[in-house]
């Protein structure tokens, strides 16, 4: 019988993981997308109202995207990626971020935990892009190293989804967890017509 998770109380985000696309549509393996300090979202809503002699009488809402923002540590290697900072026509070691920067789409994968109940929540978005330019800050004297703030917009992927999530505690399939930070795909949480 398989186990129902029934309260969830997230209490830390940790394992964040981007899965970067080409631009012939391959997607790279994983990668540590650093150390997030934060994560909040809200979704972008359409109206979708029927009036009938000037009075609204019906309203219907669906989803159209998801606004991340995002704080933490991220490396060098994925910070380059998410705002097409590129090497193009430069020497060795030298990089530059410039009108023709093209960020790449990414999966932004996730492991959402409840300490006080130990359980983790894969999370999901598989078509994201980078919303905002390059952005930093650096301050002499602080106490602490800053974190970088990135805002994410996730779109819905070929089967007009904008996000995953799975309770590991309730997965069958040990794979969708193996490879949930590695090599998101559909194929990989679509359900398996039986004969």
């Amino acid at each position: 019988m398989a186990t129902i998770v029934e309260d969830f109380a997230p209490t830390a985000i940790k394992n964040a993981s981007v899965q970067f696309k080409e631009s012939d549509g391959t997607v790279q393996p994983g990668t540590k997308f650093g150390c997030v300090g934060s994560m909040e979202g809200e979704t972008t809503l359409k109206e979708l109202i029927k009036r009938c002699e000037g009075v609204e009488v019906r309203k219907k809402i669906k989803p159209e995207k998801i606004d991340l923002t995002v704080s933490g540590h991220i490396p060098i290697a994925v910070v380059r990626n998410f705002f097409g900072i590129n090497t193009d026509n430069l020497k060795p070691g030298v990089y530059k971020y410039s009108t023709q920067s093209m960020a790449k789409e990414f999966i932004f994968t996730a492991d959402v935990i409840d300490e006080f109940e130990d359980v983790v929540k894969l999370i999901a978005f598989p078509k994201a892009v980078s919303a905002i330019g390059f952005k930093f800050a650096v301050e002499n004297g602080a106490d602490e190293v800053a974190e970088m703030e990135v805002e994410i917009t996730a779109y819905p992927d070929e089967n007009g989804n904008l996000y995953y999530e799975a309770l590991v505690a309730e997965l069958t399939d040990a794979t969708v967890a193996d490879k949930w930070h590695t090599q998101f795909n559909y194929a990989l949480v679509e359900a398996v017509p039986t004969p």
